[in-house]
C-alpha cells in the first residue's frame, strides 16, 4: 500500500485520541487476548473495545473492526493487533492499533468522508475536529461555583 504525505499527522490524531482508551485496554491480560483471538472470540475482544472506550467517546465512535491477530512465539514478547474503527460524525478511520510489551503503535488503513474536500489537509482538519467532538471530557465543578469549569 502507497502511504500518502498526510497519513503521518493523521495517524498522529488518532494515537492522541485513543491514548486513554490504550491504557485501559493493557488492564486486560495478553493471555486473554491470545485465547480469544486463538478460538475465534470477537465478540469478547469487541466487548472489551467497547468498554475501554465507554469513558473516552460517545458510544459508537471506537469500535473493533474486522478482528485482529495474536503474535506469540517462544522467544520474544507477544504483540497483539487490533483492527479499529474510528467512527466521529462525518469521518471513519480505519486502522490498526498494535499493543507490545513495551510500546503501542497506530497504522491508519484508511479514512472514508462523508464529504470530502479537495485539501487533503482541510480533510485532516475536519478528522481532528470530529474526533475532538466526539470526545467525551470530564468535568470538575468550581468550588467557588459549583458549575462545571
Amino acid at each position: 500500500m502507497n502511504r500518502q504525505p498526510h497519513t503521518s499527522s493523521r495517524e498522529i490524531i488518532v494515537a492522541d485520541a485513543i491514548k486513554d482508551v490504550v491504557g485501559e485496554l493493557r488492564m486486560i491480560d495478553v493471555g486473554d487476548y491470545i485465547a480469544f483471538m486463538r478460538m475465534e472470540c470477537f465478540a469478547n475482544v469487541s466487548d472489551i473495545v467497547d468498554s475501554a472506550a465507554e469513558m473516552f467517546f460517545m458510544p459508537g465512535t471506537l469500535r473493533l473492526g474486522h478482528g485482529g491477530e495474536a503474535h506469540v512465539a517462544w522467544k520474544g514478547d507477544p504483540k497483539i493487533e487490533l483492527d479499529l474503527e474510528l467512527r466521529p460524525q462525518g469521518a471513519t478511520v480505519y486502522f490498526k492499533l498494535s499493543l507490545a510489551a513495551d510500546a503501542a503503535g497506530v497504522e491508519v488503513n484508511y479514512v472514508s468522508f462523508d464529504q470530502p474536500a479537495d485539501d487533503p489537509e482541510a480533510n485532516t482538519a475536519f478528522l481532528s475536529a470530529a474526533i475532538e467532538q466526539a470526545r467525551i471530557r470530564k468535568t470538575v465543578p468550581d468550588r467557588m461555583t459549583g458549575e462545571a469549569a
